[in-house]
């Protein structure tokens, strides 16, 4: 089943980077890897960012922990990119915290008719 969940990372346009509780990246989708080719596996993500970033993590991770209902914070919006960022908790089968991601929403409405990539150039 491993295989299913990561097909669904893999193939989601937006960037989606995975990390443990502390902030260690643990995996990248392709669109986060080429977005992002400074960053890598095994990298400490708040290394990427600046102190005050690295301070709403930690208190978006506490947040996170005090309640297992707590899963998602919407961190900002980028409005040259009409981009929505979100943090998302990881959580195990007993709703035990292990980790998080960030995931990104893009708010253009799609352009493509219905369909259209299934039809043949006849």
């Amino acid at each position: 089943m491993l295989s299913f969940f990561k097909s669904i990372i893999d193939n989601d346009p937006a960037q989606i980077v995975i990390c443990d509780l502390n902030s260690r990246v643990i995996y990248m989708n392709p669109a986060a890897r080429e977005r992002y080719p400074s960053l890598s596996v095994g990298n400490d993500l708040k290394k990427c960012h600046n102190e005050a970033s690295n301070k709403i993590i930690d208190d978006v991770l506490a947040w996170f922990e005090k309640d297992k209902n707590n899963n998602t914070v919407f961190s900002y919006h980028k409005s040259e990119e009409n981009r929505d960022s979100y943090i998302v908790a990881l959580r195990d089968e007993n709703g035990k915290l292990i980790g998080y991601y960030e995931k990104h929403e893009y708010r253009n409405p799609e352009t493509e008719a219905p369909y259209s990539c299934m039809k043949s150039d006849e």
